[in-house]
């Protein structure tokens, strides 16, 4: 089977549902965000102060377009489907699920924005991300998953039911 990458909004879930599904299918997991981190030796807010939205989102995108796994759950960065060469990789190497989350349940959800390394940009707000990512998140996903009230048991148990297991 290939892999599983599950893309989405900060705070919708991916690395937590990416871990329990991971261990449900006996996937290995990784966190494209911790990827980079490790990659640069640095935290993702100071990649983005020190580089720049612009400047992190190129190296956010060299680096997923490199990642290779098999039998993988990997949670991306919210911010990873600004980078058409490593959606096109990533969608080669794996079904994309999307972990779909109303606005307003996702702004309860998060904290500090700029302490998760939310990419943001000047005078945007977390409405105005959330409409720009929403279209390109439906874009690139092969499954949508409403996760809206929803445990994370209910979540990893329809994307493992959902899941293409036929390579």
């Amino acid at each position: 089977m290939k892999n599983i990458v599950l893309i989405g909004m900060p705070g919708s879930g991916k690395s937590t549902v990416g871990v329990v599904l991971a261990k449900k299918l006996g996937f290995r997991f990784l966190d494209s965000d911790l990827v980079i981190q490790e990659k640069c030796g640095k935290l993702l807010y100071q990649l983005i102060e020190e580089r720049g939205e612009t400047g992190f989102l190129q190296l956010e995108n060299e680096i997923n377009a490199g990642l290779w796994a098999e039998d993988a759950v990997i949670a991306t960065g919210g911010s990873a489907v600004y980078g058409k060469e490593a959606m096109a990789h990533l969608k080669e190497i794996g079904q994309i699920v999307y972990l779909s989350l109303p606005y307003e349940e996702l702004r309860e959800r998060l904290g500090d924005l700029h302490e998760r390394g939310v990419v943001l940009k000047k005078g945007y707000t977390l409405k105005d991300l959330y409409e720009e990512r929403v279209p390109l998140y439906e874009k690139y996903a092969d499954i949508v998953i409403h996760c809206s009230g929803r445990d994370i048991r209910n979540v990893v148990e329809e994307i493992a039911e959902r899941v293409d297991r036929s390579e």
